[in-house]
């Protein structure tokens, strides 16, 4: 049983600390800023790296049935959460069909650097988990988008695209390729490639997170001041109490499939996060009118900054409770 005392180590990260302080910049109009193709090549490398590292270590454990259970969970999760927020959102707010759409997909996808984090606090914790928990989360992302993309387009209502186009954003888009092809070469080259890369991949992923969170508590607190008008009550509800409620039903699916702890932890870490980079990337072809100050602010302003102060301690500490 790990000692819930180094839950703490999660809240004084370095990480962390530097997405605060971005914030904090934020806040106080300073003029900090980090140019947009940096931003955009350290999103890139922390794909890179997840990916790498999760093929190597899938390689090593094999085509290990834990992978396919999570596999088909995270799947069916991402195809039918949309659905429940959908509902959610057409009872509790008075938005329009398409941000209601975007909504939906964004927390039904999922966040790369909240999976991160999540697998950075394990580590700290000393749980284990699997490496073919990249190949889950690539597999997560775009069930969400497609849900959405019929919820859209049923009754004809306001497609901003044709549905090939989006598919092809969605399949062939930066995030998906790199994932799933850095994956690829880790699954090919094992522990040999892992020995060429082990600096690039080990110990420069810290530091490149920290740079990237940075720019992220910037990002997140100017959408806030500048959209922060638009997120409702109940949408700030919304964002908060669906991310827990996912996280915790997905922890009970992983105990009764019969996970283990660390595989079941992720899997609850990826269900309670919400996209804020493939989601808006699709919803920009296929819902242009949809409100970006509603949907990527309460993903990027409120539930991501949530799931890095409490909501990965908690779900973590849920789930070792329900393994004991």
């Amino acid at each position: 049983m790990p000692d819930f005392s180094a839950s703490l180590a999660l809240l004084t990260s370095p990480a962390l600390l530097f997405f605060f302080v971005g914030a904090a910049a934020a806040f106080a109009r300073s003029d900090l800023s980090i140019p947009e193709p940096i931003s955009k090549a350290l999103s890139l490398y922390l794909m890179l790296c997840i990916g790498f590292k999760g093929g190597v270590e899938a390689r090593a454990a094999g085509l290990h049935s834990d992978f396919l259970i999570a596999g088909a969970i995270g799947i069916g999760l991402s195809a039918l959460l949309p659905l429940v927020a959908f509902v959610i959102l057409k009872r509790t707010s008075r938005l329009d069909r398409p941000t209601i759409c975007a909504l939906a997909a964004t927390y039904g996808s999922v966040s790369i650097v909240t999976f991160a984090a999540g697998q950075q606090h394990l580590a700290v914790l000393g749980l284990s988990s699997g490496g073919y928990m990249a190949a889950v989360l690539a597999l997560m992302e775009t069930p969400a988008i497609l849900t959405a993309l019929i919820l859209l387009n049923r009754k004809g209502a306001g497609a901003g695209a044709r549905p090939t186009a989006v598919l092809k954003e969605v399949f062939v888009g930066a995030a998906t390729v790199m994932l799933v092809g850095s994956f690829f070469v880790g699954l090919v080259s094992g522990h040999a490639g892992m020995a060429k890369l082990e600096i690039f991949v080990g110990p420069l992923f810290q530091g490149a997170l920290c740079f990237f969170l940075l720019d992220i508590g910037l990002i997140a607190a100017r959408r806030l001041i500048e959209g922060g008008r638009k997120l409702t009550p109940a949408i700030l509800g919304f964002a908060v109490a669906f991310p827990l409620a996912s996280a915790l039903t997905t922890l009970g699916l992983a105990r009764m499939a019969g996970l283990q702890v660390g595989d079941a932890t992720l899997l609850s870490i990826l269900a309670g996060s919400a996209s804020y980079i493939a989601v808006p990337a699709a919803m920009r072809l296929a819902a242009p009118t949809a409100d970006t100050g509603v949907f990527v602010t309460a993903s990027l302003a409120v539930t991501f900054p949530f799931n890095l102060t409490l909501g990965i301690t908690f779900y973590t500490a849920a789930a070792v409770w329900l393994w004991r």
